[in-house]
């Protein structure tokens, strides 16, 4: 297991900002991983897990503590169950699945980041959850001590949530089991509205499961969601916001707030949620707040793709990131009434 000490974690995030941790520990198989936390436990030492580095915002003082690289690998494909080893590459093992002819996954192609970041954040684009195709988690209990697999049904998942998301401390993700689909070389049913006209065809066909990843891959790269190192609108987490989703009563009161702000005409996106509650977009938020893509002048501005995406343009600070990120949520506030809630996860600092 590779050890480094006052170690840059810059350039393990999509980022490419934060200062140096402690120790930084890469680990390629999972008896390193259960290793490392285990001796971070066992001393006390505050512990940092990094898979893709692709939703994460560290603080530019960096971490005290020990950082954990997961660089395991692994990918096992058995009929339509798939099982992906925490540090494989997630939109690598999207294309993989898509020449194999299996949907379930396609419309989640080129989303930076590991496969076990997946379940976490219950990772999810264009019509498609990955909480839908999950069947189990296998992952290393800190409180128990001991290797879990925890069934769909035990993992809480929600919108960008789930039980791993909601006590981060507890458990460390090892392996993640999916159940996909044979259509016969066809996609799942196209969920999105965006993707479908994109694709030219009606809400619930199918089309060729290549075709849809090609889709949607071109889909994100417009937005700027696809990895480039020579596109600074891609060096961010991609969606900053979480789309809210809001009550009856909060909902009502939004509605009011945009006939004040930009008249009764105006009717902002709106899907159900669940009973009694709606989801609207972030991303419409902030264009209608006044934050306009490639809003700001300084070294962190929006992405000028994608009202959603808070981008380093090179020479940024994690400060500096942080306040164009609470501009936005105070100007969304001020405008909507509407709290936004980052969804990349913030070590050593807050918004």
């Amino acid at each position: 297991m590779q050890e480094l000490h006052d170690a840059p974690l810059a350039p393990y995030t999509t980022f490419r900002l934060g200062g140096p941790a402690g120790r930084l520990l890469t680990a390629t198989s999972d008896d390193e991983v259960i290793a490392a936390v285990r001796e971070a436990d066992a001393a006390g030492t505050p512990l940092l897990v990094i898979g893709g580095g692709s939703n994460l915002v560290i603080a530019d003082k960096g971490f005290d503590g020990t950082a954990l690289r997961i660089a395991t690998s692994g990918f096992t494909l058995d009929g339509d169950r798939l099982e992906l080893a925490a540090g494989e590459n997630w939109s690598d093992a999207v294309a993989r699945t898509v020449e194999a002819g299996l949907a379930g996954i396609e419309c989640l192609a080129g989303i930076p980041g590991s496969a076990g970041a997946t379940p976490i954040q219950n990772v999810g684009a264009y019509g498609q959850e990955v909480s839908t195709t999950i069947t189990e988690v296998v992952a290393y209990d800190r409180r128990a001590e001991t290797v879990v697999t925890l069934p769909n049904a035990d993992c809480g998942f929600a919108y960008r949530h789930s039980r791993f998301k909601a006590d981060p401390r507890r458990y460390v993700v090892l392996r993640v089991r999916f159940a996909l689909e044979d259509a016969g070389g066809l996609s799942a049913p196209v969920k999105y509205a965006e993707t479908a006209r994109a694709l030219g065809v009606a809400v619930g066909e199918r089309v060729p499961v290549a075709t849809a990843r090609e889709t949607v891959l071109r889909l994100r790269a417009g937005k700027g969601m696809v990895l480039d190192p020579a596109d600074h609108d891609t060096w961010s987490a991609g969606s900053f916001f979480t789309n809210p989703v809001l009550s009856e009563d909060a909902y009502a009161a939004f509605l009011a707030r945009v006939a004040e702000r930009l008249g009764p005409g105006v009717t902002p996106p709106a899907y159900p949620a669940g009973e009694g509650l709606t989801k609207t977009s972030a991303a419409w938020l902030i264009d209608k707040a006044g934050f306009t893509k490639g809003y700001g002048t300084g070294p962190a501005r929006i992405s000028t793709k994608h009202t959603l995406a808070l981008t380093n343009r090179g020479e940024a600070t994690t400060e500096d990131l942080l306040a164009l990120a609470r501009e936005v949520v105070a100007g969304v506030e001020a405008a909507f009434g509407i709290t936004l809630v980052n969804e990349p996860v913030t070590v050593g600092v807050s918004l």
